[in-house]
């Protein structure tokens, strides 16, 4: 895996470091296929029950396509240019969003382009009051990828999606806070201590009930009530099989904090 994006799993904690400050964490393709390998150990590893996304420095999260090495591919006629989505940004979505566990964001600075996909692909959004989003792909006369024009309708709404689409501009964390793009603002010194709290919290949660969550929701978005009912009821059969089930009422009874194994 390149240093441009740090792994470590702790604890049942798997964290990802985009790690390209000096160039705001924008992604070349060794950043994409080292994000790629990470997203992906991180959701198949049975060791790991939650995983953080975050980046270094202070000035960016992500600030999407590196566009020095991009304007370069496109200059010499390269098929690589454009496969990157095929090839990168689609699976590092799909990881995210269908891991059988909980993905946190920890969003320090701009989040643009694909960076702001990836962010709207975890499940929880915390995000420090100097950060801002922006979807830039009209501005650089490209449509959406990295999932944002499936993510972004859903989190606020087709209309207000349509006008962050054709009209990009930054949006500051508290009207992120506001249209639901976070799901919580902290001052930005304070972001690490606690998205690794939430992050830790939920590694030691109930992974099989959280797995069951995700993937509820997911399909509710997309099919009938009468549907919905039926995967509520194959999901919760899952889950009250599950041995955190069992912990989980045994503790209550015994008026106990549960300690959850994860199956």
């Amino acid at each position: 895996m390149a240093d441009t994006v740090l792994y470590e799993v702790s604890d049942g904690l798997a964290t990802i470091t985009l790690n390209r400050p000096e160039a705001m964490n924008a992604l070349n393709i060794a950043t994409k296929a080292a994000l790629r390998e990470a997203v992906e150990s991180a959701a198949a590893d049975d060791a790991v029950r939650a995983v953080l996304l975050t980046a270094a420095g202070e000035r960016a999260f992500c600030v999407g396509q590196d566009l020095k090495e991009h304007i370069g591919l496109l200059m010499e006629g390269s098929g690589e240019v454009m496969r990157t989505v095929k090839e990168h940004y689609n699976p590092v979505v799909r990881a995210l969003t269908e891991a059988p566990k909980p993905v946190v964001a920890a969003v320090n600075g701009v989040a643009a382009g694909a960076g702001f996909g990836f962010a709207l692909a975890a499940d929880y959004r915390i995000v420090a009051d100097t950060a801002s989003f922006n979807t830039s792909f009209a501005g650089v006369a490209l449509t959406a990828d990295s999932g944002v024009s499936w993510t972004l309708p859903r989190v606020v709404g087709p209309g207000r999606a349509t006008d962050l689409l054709l009209f990009p501009r930054n949006v500051k964390a508290q009207e992120a806070y506001e249209l639901g793009i976070a799901n919580r603002v902290v001052p930005a010194d304070a972001l690490r201590a606690e998205a690794e709290k939430i992050a830790r919290a939920l590694a030691e949660g109930p992974t099989v009930a959280y797995s069951a969550l995700k993937e509820a929701v997911a399909y509710g978005l997309s099919h009938s009530l009468a549907e919905t009912l039926e995967k509520e009821d194959e999901l919760q059969t899952r889950a009250g099989a599950s041995e955190d089930h069992t912990i989980a009422v045994r503790a209550f009874v015994n008026k106990e904090k549960p300690k959850y194994l994860g199956r």
